[in-house]
């Protein structure tokens, strides 16, 4: 015999919500940090370490000009 009341179902559904949205986030949670973890791989290597200074801090070498060159979007003007 099972004795159920309308409440027991009702928290029931609400906690099964509940774990399909948190085990949604924890897929995303590792998808992100599958993808970092692929870029700090790659920073391994010192020439990509040196890239990615180049391009996120602007970091260059002795002796070397760095021209920034901006284009404008010609659909937002």
């Amino acid at each position: 015999m099972i004795f159920l009341d309308t409440h027991s179902l009702k928290i029931h559904r609400e906690l099964n919500q509940e774990i399909e949205k948190l085990e949604t986030q924890k897929k995303e949670l590792i998808d992100l940090i599958e993808k970092d973890q692929k870029n700090t791989d790659q920073l391994i290597s010192k020439d990509s370490l040196e890239r990615f200074a180049r391009e996120n801090y602007g970091h260059k070498k002795e002796n070397e000009t760095i021209f920034y060159i901006e284009i404008e979007d010609s659909l937002n003007l």
